[in-house]
C-alpha cells in the first residue's frame, strides 16, 4: 500500500469521524428546540443539518488552529494523524453509546496530541498553543455561557411578564427556531473546521501540500457534508440528556440557552478558538435552569457531564497512542490497516449493543428518570 492509499485511509477516517461528530454534537443545536416542541425531532435535525453546511464555509479560522497550532507539523506523519482520528472516533462512539455529552473537539485535539506524544515524544507537541487554544477557552467559555445564558432567561422573562402566557410561548418557540438556525451555524462553522485542519494536516504531512497552504474547497466540501450528514441521523441519546436529563426547559430558557449558545460559539470562530460545542451549549442549558426560581437542575447529571469534560482529552490522548503503538507493532502500512479493523469492530458492537433499547425520535422527549437517581445510561435506555 503506497502514500497515497495511505492518505485516502486517513482522508477517510477523517471524515468517519466528521459523521460522528455531527450526530455526537447534534444536541448542542437542537435538543432544547426539541424539548420544548418549538419543532419536531425530525424536522429539527434536518435543518440543523443544513446549515451546518453554511457555517462551514463562513470562517477558517479553526480549521488553521488545529492545522498549525497543536502539534509540530514538521513532525506530523500519516500513521500520526490516523492514530489520533482513531482515538476521537472509539471516544465519541463510547461517549454517545452512555449518553454524555462529552467534547470531540477535545476527542480530536486528544487523540492526535497523544499519538504525537507515543511517537516523537513531548517536543511534537505545541504545549504553548493548546494552553492558549484549547485548555483556557475550554474552562473559560463553559463559565461564560452559563453566566450569559442565565442573564439573558432572567432579562427575556422581566421582558415578556405583561404578555399573555401563550403568547408569550409561542413567540419564544418560534425565537428558539431561528436561535437553533443561528447555533448550527456556528456548529459547522466551529466543529467542520476541526476536521478539515485535520485533513489538511495530512495533506502536509503527506507532501501533497505546502505547510502554510490553504485548506482545499475539496477539503471544506467534504466536511461540510460530512458533519450534516451525521447531524441529520440524529445523536438521539445525547438529544435526550441535553433536551431532559440537565433541567426541565421551557420555551424561554430554550431561546435564552440557544442564542447564548450561538454569540459565544461565533466569536470563538472568529478569534480562531477551537471551543467545544458541547461545553457551551452543556453551560447555557445549566444556566438557564439556575436562573429560573423553582426549576431544578438535575446536578447528578451535570456532574457526570463535568467528569466526562475532565477526562476526555486525556482518555482520547491514551486511545491515540494506543492505536499508534499498535501501528508500530507492523512493517509498512499493515498496522494502518489493523487498526483500521479495531476500529471498526469496536463500533459495530457498541451499535449492536445500543440496538437493545433504541433511542430515537420516537422516544426523544419521554419523561425523564433522574429523579430516581438512575445512572445515565438507564435514563437513556441504554
Amino acid at each position: 500500500m503506497n502514500n497515497t492509499l495511505i492518505l485516502i485511509l486517513v482522508v477517510g477516517t477523517a471524515l468517519a469521524f466528521d459523521f460522528t461528530n455531527g450526530f455526537h454534537d447534534t444536541a448542542n443545536s437542537v435538543a432544547p428546540t426539541i424539548a420544548t416542541g418549538a419543532l419536531k425531532p425530525r424536522t429539527a435535525v434536518a435543518f440543523s443539518a443544513a446549515l451546518n453546511i453554511v457555517g462551514a464555509f463562513l470562517s477558517l479560522k479553526v480549521a488553521a488552529t488545529i492545522a498549525s497550532s497543536i502539534v509540530d507539523q514538521t513532525s506530523v506523519t500519516l500513521a500520526i494523524v490516523f492514530a489520533g482520528l482513531a482515538g476521537a472516533i472509539a471516544w465519541n462512539i463510547t461517549t454517545w453509546f452512555f449518553g454524555l455529552p462529552s467534547s470531540s473537539s477535545h476527542a480530536l485535539i486528544g487523540g492526535v496530541v497523544g499519538a504525537m506524544f507515543a511517537s516523537v515524544g513531548s517536543a511534537g507537541v505545541l504545549w504553548h498553543g493548546i494552553a492558549a487554544k484549547v485548555f483556557v477557552p475550554g474552562i473559560i467559555a463553559p463559565l461564560v455561557a452559563l453566566l450569559v445564558a442565565g442573564l439573558a432567561t432572567i432579562v427575556s422573562r422581566v421582558a415578556t411578564s405583561r404578555v399573555d402566557d401563550g403568547a408569550r410561548t409561542i413567540g419564544m418557540r418560534v425565537g428558539q427556531i431561528g436561535a437553533s438556525g443561528l447555533q448550527s451555524i456556528a456548529h459547522g462553522t466551529n466543529d467542520a473546521q476541526k476536521t478539515m485542519g485535520v485533513i489538511t494536516l495530512a495533506l502536509v504531512a503527506n507532501g501533497t501540500l505546502a505547510a502554510d497552504a490553504a485548506v482545499p474547497t475539496w477539503v471544506i466540501w467534504t466536511c461540510a457534508i460530512a458533519m450534516a450528514l451525521g447531524t441529520f441521523i440524529g445523536g438521539w441519546r445525547i438529544i435526550r440528556t441535553m433536551g431532559h436529563g440537565l433541567t426541565h426547559i421551557d420555551p424561554t430558557q430554550g431561546f435564552a440557552a440557544q442564542m447564548s449558545s450561538s454569540v459565544v460559539l461565533l466569536t470563538s470562530s472568529h478569534l480562531g478558538l477551537p471551543l467545544s460545542t458541547t461545553y457551551v451549549a452543556t453551560g447555557s442549558v445549566v444556566g438557564t435552569g439556575i436562573a429560573t426560581r423553582g426549576r431544578k437542575v438535575h446536578w447528578n447529571v451535570a456532574g457526570r457531564v463535568v467528569a466526562a469534560w475532565l477526562i476526555t482529552l486525556p482518555a482520547a490522548g491514551l486511545v491515540g497512542a494506543a492505536m499508534f503503538g499498535v501501528e508500530s507493532l507492523f512493517s509498512g502500512s499493515v498496522g494502518e490497516v489493523v487498526v483500521a479493523i479495531l476500529l471498526v469492530g469496536y463500533a459495530s458492537a457498541i451499535f449492536l449493543r445500543s440496538r437493545r433499547q433504541v433511542v430515537d425520535h420516537t422516544n426523544v422527549n419521554e419523561p425523564w428518570k433522574s429523579e430516581l437517581d438512575e445512572p445515565v445510561a438507564t435514563a437513556v435506555a441504554a
